[in-house]
């Protein structure tokens, strides 16, 4: 990679970006993740309060995901020092006689966290732009539950671009979906700024899944890393797709997922939409875990050629460099202020 490549430029970008690291309903007990690089513990104080901090404990460089969480504070597993959840500064140290003498160099660098859509979320650098709240899911009664987290050998923007993909469901999807028409109609899509839109009708096919009336399909992304649909069905009502694709480098995500239905769905039990949709993100990543670059090509360095289906994938391309110029803006903004 060149310096001052367009790749470089996008790994920086990536930092001011949310990203989920957890789900909510597993930090029974801390949780291990890993964010562009960054290796986290997230865990629940006794308050209820999601919590994410950096994972190596300082003094011996134990793995806080293997501690215990005691009130406030996560303790580590190796000697016992506890770390205070709000500030990641170091509480206790067993082996001193006088607390007093806690090093002040014992802490633990503390990161944003958000609980939303099933999931804590987090930011390694600061924001370029508030934590996801898209108007089309504000405002609904919904039951929401999340897949399992599924690791994809797979870029940020590859692994966008694939959610919001309609070309690719008759070859990769013929299993969960059936079959489906190969040719693609003209394609309406929407952009503003980060975001991107697309309604489009759902397709007959002989899957089970479409069977159920008529429905129109609302496609939301935010980029860099906030995908959406919504299945309004005319008869059954309102089933909601989220997948939220978290780096753990620049070519490997583990890709979130929410699945939730409204108030008075009359389709499948949201068990079984959460079942379908894992199915689905495992179809797609036995192909997108072995795309040839992993991640876009953003310096042209291999061969791309695009037709009208792609509209979708040459808009979020656009929306995600609109969001990188302002994570650039905002790093040097921050640089200046660290000079001054």
């Amino acid at each position: 990679m060149t310096s001052g490549s367009r790749r470089e430029e996008a790994e920086q970008a990536l930092r001011h970006a949310w990203f989920p690291v957890a789900r909510c309903g597993d930090l029974d007990r801390p949780q291990a993740a890993t964010l562009l690089g960054e290796n986290l513990v997230v865990y629940r104080t006794a308050a209820g309060k999601a919590v994410v901090q950096a994972r190596r404990c300082p003094h011996r460089g134990a793995d806080l995901s293997d501690g215990k969480v005691i009130g406030d504070a996560i303790a580590c597993p190796y000697h016992g020092w506890q770390f205070d959840a709000s500030d990641g500064g170091c509480t206790l140290i067993p082996s001193l006689e006088s607390q007093e003498k806690i090093p002040p160099r014992a802490m633990l660098k503390t990161f944003p966290a958000v609980e939303r859509f099933e999931h804590v979320w987090t930011v390694i650098d600061e924001p370029a732009y508030p934590m996801y709240d898209p108007p089309s899911w504000q405002g609904l009664e919904l039951e929401s539950a999340a897949a399992n987290p599924i690791v994809s050998s797979t870029g940020v923007a590859a692994a966008m671009e694939n959610f919001r993909d309609v070309a690719h469901f008759p070859f990769v999807h013929a299993v969960s979906m059936g079959k489906l028409p190969e040719s693609v109609e003209q394609l309406k899509v929407l952009r503003d700024g980060v975001n991107v839109a697309m309604d489009r009708p759902l397709v007959s096919a002989d899957g089970d899944w479409m069977v159920n009336g008529d429905c129109m399909m609302q496609y939301r992304c935010v980029a860099p890393g906030f995908a959406s649909v919504i299945y309004d069905y005319q008869r059954l009502g309102r089933r909601l797709l989220g997948v939220f694709p978290s780096p753990q480098s620049y070519e490997s995500v583990v890709l979130f997922c929410v699945v939730a239905i409204e108030k008075g769905f009359r389709g499948s039990h949201l068990d079984e939409c959460v079942r379908f949709e894992e199915m689905v993100t495992y179809e797609d990543v036995a192909v997108v875990g072995k795309l040839d670059p992993p991640e876009v090509p953003w310096d042209a360095e291999y061969l791309e050629v695009s037709v009208p289906a792609d509209a979708f994938t040459l808009n979020y391309r656009a929306a995600f460099w609109t969001f990188v110029r302002e994570a650039r803006d905002l790093h040097s903004i921050g640089e200046e202020l660290n000079d001054g």
